[in-house]
């Protein structure tokens, strides 16, 4: 599996996932700039991700000025023909602005923008201690949609506490049902509020990200 990693004008997280495929978890990547389209050197058992930051300022809507990018046509079509695309923190955003994900990432219930060390877990009640680093992080989506990604088996991680107990006091942002990141019906693309490539390396002396990120590449060995 080969990564390539989306540069957006005003991305901050892009060396940050970079480096962790490649000094943490060994994997291919290459970075990519917004203005070129050519994706033809990927395969869609590769993975392009959509790294965190504040793509161009924020401006109009997190997300809604990158997703016009000329990168993103190709990013679209390319998950829309089977690849995988992860979207982390302001990946996410835009992932749901180019509608490759259901719903959308409002500002925070407490308006501030919230930045520490949280917990999430899986549907196999695994619990990670991960960053989070938002503004515009309350996962929405109507109670139709909410119903059809707990069906369809959606959602891929849940605020909760250290001991895995999903509570209101557990999320930091007032995400609906605790939701911190879901996939498509599809299971070829992916999106997170939480970083975990800022929890890949012994030297910070948390490496949860490694084993979310493994986890979320057995679901896209398991789609190929």
């Amino acid at each position: 599996m080969k990564f390539g990693v989306v540069v957006f004008p005003g991305s901050n997280c892009d060396r940050d996932i970079h480096e962790a495929l490649v000094n943490d978890l060994q994997q291919e990547s290459e970075m990519l700039w917004h203005k070129d389209s050519d994706l033809s050197q990927f395969s869609t058992e590769d993975c392009i991700i959509l790294p965190g930051g504040f793509s161009y300022g924020d401006y109009l809507r997190t997300g809604a000025i990158a997703r016009f990018s000329p990168i993103m046509g190709s990013v679209i079509e390319f998950a829309r023909n089977g690849g995988n695309v992860l979207g982390i923190c302001n990946g996410f955003q835009i992932l749901c602005e180019s509608h490759l994900l259901p719903g959308a990432l409002l500002r925070n219930a407490q308006q501030q923008f919230v930045c520490k060390n949280i917990f999430i877990k899986n549907d196999e009640e695994l619990v990670y201690k991960v960053p989070v680093a938002h503004g515009e992080g309350r996962y929405y989506a109507d109670e139709k949609t909410l119903d059809a990604l707990e069906n369809s088996e959606q959602v891929l991680f849940r605020y909760c506490d250290e001991k895995g107990n999903v509570s209101a006091s557990a999320n930091p942002n007032g995400s609906a049902r605790n939701i911190a990141g879901i996939c498509n019906l599809n299971r070829n693309v992916f999106g997170m509020m939480p970083h975990p490539e800022r929890a890949c390396s012994a030297a910070l002396n948390n490496i949860d990200g490694r084993k979310i990120f493994n986890k979320l590449f057995s679901l896209v060995l398991e789609s190929v």
